[in-house]
């Protein structure tokens, strides 16, 4: 009774700072877009547009965007030290209780920062800017939602050989993927130039990545819940 009563408290704090810290996001959000509309209309969208740091001077009008900014800066490095302590923790929990990680599936939604990634066609179009193809791994995230349907699942050889198999053939697929792109990539230039070839292979390591990561779990998953059942229908049949 006494343990049932300290893990419900334990899932109630941990409801409220997960909550606590969306609520701290949305404001620091919030900030910064207010801060950046000041900036436009009545700081000639100082601190928006790309700046010459070299000729920058300070002035009052820019405290918002300053401001703004710094907590933003201040609240990510936060959520990156949250989620790797989170992660230190859990692979803790694994190592003590031979269980997989606890993990909510609604995390299966952080796939679609993946399309983030085609904001790089414009970017690449206005100032030769790549960074955003890198989002396309984020569609790897879609594995969360198989995952957390695995969370707290006793790892016994059984699920270790599934796990493993299940590596063995995403990273296959994977790389399959992104040879036989770098064997077409190699015919010649596309557009008749070779600088969209290695665009066109850079969006496809990062997507054979996020592949690799999706179908690990999608196929962990249907392993685990696929042979019992045909081991049940074997066992019918006898």
């Amino acid at each position: 009774m006494k343990n049932h009563s300290m893990k419900k408290f334990t899932e109630k704090v941990f409801s409220t700072k997960k909550r606590t810290v969306i609520a701290a996001g949305l404001v620091c959000l919030i900030l910064l877009l207010l801060s950046s509309w000041y900036a436009v209309n009545f700081n000639d969208a100082r601190l928006v547009v790309p700046t010459d740091f070299s000729e920058y001077t300070f002035t009052a009008k820019d405290l918002p965007m300053t401001c703004s900014v710094i907590l933003m800066c201040l609240y990510i490095f936060y959520l990156m030290a949250l989620i790797l302590w989170t992660a230190v923790r859990n692979q803790k929990h694994v190592r003590e209780t031979q269980t997989t990680r606890r993990i909510n599936p609604k995390f299966g939604f952080l796939g679609f920062l993946g399309f983030v990634g085609f904001m790089g066609f414009w970017t690449y179009s206005q100032n030769k800017n790549i960074s955003p193809f890198m989002s396309f791994m984020f569609f790897g995230f879609f594995g969360f939602f198989y995952e957390g349907k695995l969370s707290n699942t006793f790892m016994d050889e059984r699920f270790k050989e599934n796990a493993l198999k299940a590596q063995i053939t995403s990273l296959k697929i994977s790389f399959s993927i992104i040879i036989a792109a770098f064997v077409i990539l190699s015919q010649g230039a596309l557009f008749g130039t070779l600088e969209y070839n290695l665009l066109a292979a850079m969006v496809v390591v990062f997507l054979a990545l996020a592949l690799a990561l999706f179908l690990y779990e999608y196929l962990l998953y249907r392993y685990d819940h696929g042979e019992p059942l045909e081991e049940e229908e074997d066992s019918r049949e006898k």
